[in-house]
């Protein structure tokens, strides 16, 4: 990770839009999204809410790397819906985010051009509505931890300042944490050391 950013920028909370052009209706949306399951979510909660409509063309770009994106077209012209989407994902320098934009046709054809022009707008206003947060990348560890030596992991976990997400109790202790990257590599060491913890890295973001 050194030399590479500590931060990236996202999405607070959903964000919508409408845009209406020659009787055709575009509706935004804009998200935070961190995995392909969650971005399924949306769009299937989406499509039920506008069954009616013509077309859901969206685009989604994922990882602190940026290097996980998708646009589909959804039936309109090749490049017309996704593309201009995605674009306006990266011209706001944004990842971990889904945009979708639902059409209800209006009667009248509006040409390649004009779909471009349309679901760019849309996806720029959705996205310009929206409050971008810089969050701080993290390490995302799942940690297994017997009864027995909970008491001295949690300490460990308080000193370094890691963030808790959840926790469950079944025959053990299974804690979600969120590491800052400049711990990490100690708290990895933690990890390794104990032979009684069982952990799954979850990986960065």
């Amino acid at each position: 990770m050194s030399g590479t950013a500590q931060t990236y920028r996202t999405l607070k909370q959903l964000s919508t839009s409408i845009f209406k052009e020659k009787g055709s209706k575009f509706i935004g949306y804009a998200v935070a999204c961190y995995t392909e399951d969650e971005v399924k979510q949306f769009l299937d909660q989406w499509r039920k809410e506008h069954h009616q409509a013509r077309h859901l063309c969206y685009a989604y770009r994922l990882g602190w790397k940026k290097d996980r994106f998708r646009a589909n077209d959804d039936g309109e012209p090749n490049n017309s819906a996704g593309a201009p989407i995605l674009g306006q994902i990266q011209s706001f320098d944004l990842t971990n985010v889904l945009v979708g934009v639902v059409r209800y046709f209006g009667g009248t054809k509006l040409g390649v051009g004009g779909l471009v022009q349309a679901y760019k707008t849309a996806a720029n206003d959705a996205l310009s509505a929206g409050e971008i947060e810089v969050c701080e990348l993290k390490r995302h560890y799942q940690v297994a931890v017997s009864f027995s030596d909970y008491a001295l992991f949690m300490k460990q976990v308080k000193r370094l300042g890691i963030e808790i997400k959840s926790q469950q109790i079944t025959d053990c202790y299974t804690i979600d944490l969120s590491v800052a990257l400049n711990v990490a590599e100690e708290f990895l060491s933690i990890l390794t050391e104990n032979e009684s913890l069982t952990f799954t890295d979850l990986g960065i973001y």
